[in-house]
């Protein structure tokens, strides 16, 4: 105690149970010392009985907020195994507790709270008469006080009240409680006394209602310290303080496994306010919030930024060590619930640093629209993005040509539910381009007037070690299938090519570029020999696909989810990459402007580096690299060399001559061709070595007839 001039006194006081502080200070007259003593005596005892209570189950699961950096923040500061066997029981305790039970321990509290409240009032007066004498005075009316408040407070539902939305919902009801119970208070002291002045019963209502409410604060605090000791909960930050940020946030106040810590947001009209009760920060304090707050998560709510801005933001949160999730643009999503819900993990696209082409199918739907449509390999990546595409343009018939069984089942379920109530007829085909019985069978009877051809193996290290059923599929389907279009009078025949058909060191990339080959013998022979026929031949030929099936990215992320580590064949490899949406749409524009013989080639941008992509895929999903610099990261980066046939960089065109076309990502290269006799050598050859099974006889056909070729070191020093 302090003694201070004119008889003023401070009295310092602190209340502790199971390492909770809470600090007193009150200012008392000298005629109220004693008063105030033995207030604080029995205001200790009742706060140790509540927080008993608190701590014996009173609760409420999937609370958010952030109690290091909020008022009234209690911790626990016990450590150990017996610290946290104890809260796992007080919270096996809660989680037991019906509705009922916990709105009877509310409704006891708020009666203890009662007397208590008296007691305040008596002692903030300068009575004659002692203040424990006057609540002794008040017992013969005080039961009828209680039964009221008691009635009053199950009326207004207040016992039911969940402490989360106490805030919003029942603070005004709190104060109805305290306002009746006060003037019951003044009349039956009126009636049945003591005779109390007028300011006594004013000031008991307000302390009254400031212990329910404060209480009610107290006791979720406490709980969610219980709860954060149990069950921690993920530290974020929110990227973005603008409207779908504030909304996140908003949602995620009620998420068990979510506890965000803070906004941060570039523009400094929103740096240093506080929002939804979070502080917002500067991109450039991130770091620091990292290592104080131990954040380990950015969720990303800036939909209207560009993909590059984007992409620039989730390269700069990664070499922090941070995972990142992005967030669709609110406008996709319905409700609070569903806001959290669409948290992912970073898209493959967000590697492309650029933003992907989103073409409008408008303007080439007329040219599938009411056509008979067939698509080769319909259940591969590209094959069964181009389906869904087709269906959207309203196609008479969509036929789905695919050798494997599982595939084309997938495609024809997923496409059945979108063809319902349509008059559209989607016909699966199980069989092999290289069968001409059944290409003719299925041209014929179905009358299909467009061709897309997407049937090819593709994965360089398979066909590099099965040389010969890659040449048969990739080259010989390629004819059989021209060849039935043009006997049947089908209208557009496009082949989808690969950059790997660019002077290639692999026999994937020669069979693409035979197959090329083919389809410009048949463009050229459709123009000159026959005027009146009616086919189009035409290729599109662009580089990977992000996340296609055996791309770099699925793997990178399976090699991930192993353990690692990544495998990656040589640091200085790069390469094209397009989204599998965006090389659909370029391809179906393209088809639609197609007039005979054109190599289209798309607008792939920039070529990107496949050590920095492994790095960067490593990040996105919440692991640092392990390499010399960094022993104790989590994801470590194997170089294990350029395999059999693979090239460091990749090539679009055979020239440098490329021509605009009417779309801006759509090009047309300017390539030499070989004539109708040449390409029918070169067919003949091939063909008599996969019969024969003479691979290195089909490799010595290739180097001679393929620009460009050439033999990998392996098969070269094998030969």
């Amino acid at each position: 105690m302090i003694k201070l001039a004119g008889g003023w006194h401070f009295l310092d006081a602190s209340l502790g149970f199971s390492g909770v502080t809470l600090p007193m200070r009150v200012q008392i007259n000298d005629n109220a010392q004693g008063n105030i003593v033995v207030l604080c005596s029995v205001a200790g005892s009742l706060w140790c009985v509540i927080l008993q209570m608190l701590s014996m189950g009173i609760g409420h699961l999937g609370f958010c907020s952030d109690l290091s950096s909020s008022p009234g923040y209690i911790e626990r500061r016990d450590t150990g195994e017996s610290a946290d066997s104890e809260v796992a029981s007080m919270l096996k305790i809660v989680e037991r507790l019906s509705r009922q039970s916990k709105a009877t321990i509310f409704l006891a509290l708020d009666l203890l709270l009662l007397p208590l409240a008296l007691l305040f009032a008596f002692l903030l007066q300068d009575m004659p008469i002692s203040a424990l004498t006057l609540l002794g005075q008040m017992l013969p009316v005080l039961p009828y006080i209680l039964l009221l408040a008691a009635g009053v407070s199950y009326w207004l539902g207040l016992p039911k009240v969940q402490l989360i939305a106490y805030e919003r919902h029942a603070v005004s009801q709190t104060a109805v409680l305290a306002i009746v119970v006060a003037s019951a208070e003044a009349a039956l002291c009126a009636v049945f006394g003591p005779e109390l002045p007028p300011g006594v019963h004013v000031v008991f209502g307000l302390i009254y209602l400031l212990l329910m409410v404060g209480t009610r604060a107290l006791m979720l605090q406490v709980v969610l310290a219980l709860y954060r000791r149990a069950r921690p909960r993920a530290r974020v930050l929110i990227y973005g303080a603008g409207n779908t940020g504030t909304q996140l946030a908003q949602a995620l106040r009620s998420h068990e496994g979510i506890d965000p810590v803070a906004f941060v947001d570039d523009n400094k009209s929103l740096q240093g306010l506080t929002l939804m009760g979070l502080p917002v920060y500067a991109p450039s304090r991130i770091s620091e919030m990292v290592k104080a707050r131990n954040v380990k998560r950015v969720l990303l709510a800036m939909p209207s930024h560009s993909q590059p801005k984007q992409a620039q933001i989730i390269q700069r949160l990664q070499a922090l060590g941070l995972e990142v999730q992005a967030l669709p643009s609110f406008a996709q999503l319905i409700g609070e619930e569903a806001l959290v819900d669409k948290l992912t993990p970073v898209p493959p696209q967000s590697f492309l640093s650029r933003d992907a082409c989103d073409v409008s199918l408008q303007g080439c739907a007329e040219s599938y629209a009411g056509w008979v449509v067939l698509v080769s390999g319909a259940g591969g990546s590209i094959g069964s993005e181009l389906s869904r595409q087709i269906l959207a343009c309203h196609p008479t018939k969509l036929v789905l040509y695919e050798l494997s069984e599982l595939a084309l089942y997938t495609i024809h379920q997923e496409l059945s539910q979108r063809v319902s109530g349509t008059d559209i007829e989607l016909v699966p085909v199980l069989g092999s381009v290289t069968d001409p019985r059944q290409v003719r069978r299925v041209l014929e009877r179905h009358g299909v007037q467009v061709v897309l051809h997407a049937a090819a193996y593709k994965h360089v290290p398979l066909v590099e070690a099965n040389p010969l059923p890659g040449l048969a599929n990739n080259v010989f389907g390629t004819q059989t299938l021209a060849r039935a279009a043009a006997e049947f009078g089908v209208e557009r025949f496009i082949l989808i090519s690969s950059d790997k058909a660019v002077r290639p060191t692999n026999v994937m990339g020669a069979s693409k570029r035979m197959a090329e080959l083919i389809i410009q013998d048949m463009a050229t022979r459709t123009l000159a020999h026959s005027p009146g026929a009616k086919t189009v031949f035409t290729m599109v030929r662009f580089g990977n696909v992000l996340g296609s099936s055996g791309s770099v990215i699925p793997l990178f992320q399976e090699q991930i989810s192993r353990g690692g580590p990544i495998t990656v064949t040589d640091p200085r490899v790069k390469r094209y990459f397009m989204t599998i949406r965006e090389a659909v749409q370029l391809v179906l524009q393209a088809g639609a402007e197609a007039g005979g013989g054109e190599v289209f080639v798309l607008d792939m941008g920039e070529p990107v580096s496949i050590l920095q992509l492994a790095r960067q895929v490593i990040e996105s999903a919440g692991y640092s690299v392990r390499d010399a610099d960094h022993p104790e990261g989590d994801i470590a980066i194997d170089i294990i060399g350029l395999r059999p046939g693979e090239k460091l960089e990749e090539e679009l065109t055979l020239s440098t001559e490329l021509i605009h076309t009417a779309h801006p990502k759509i090009f047309c290269a300017r390539e030499a061709t070989l004539s109708e006799i040449e390409v029918a050598a070169f067919l003949r050859a091939l063909r008599q070595a996969v019969a024969v099974g003479d691979e290195e006889g089909a490799r010595q056909v290739i180097l001679r007839w393929v620009e460009g070729y050439v033999q990998s070191d392996l098969h070269r020093k094998t030969s």
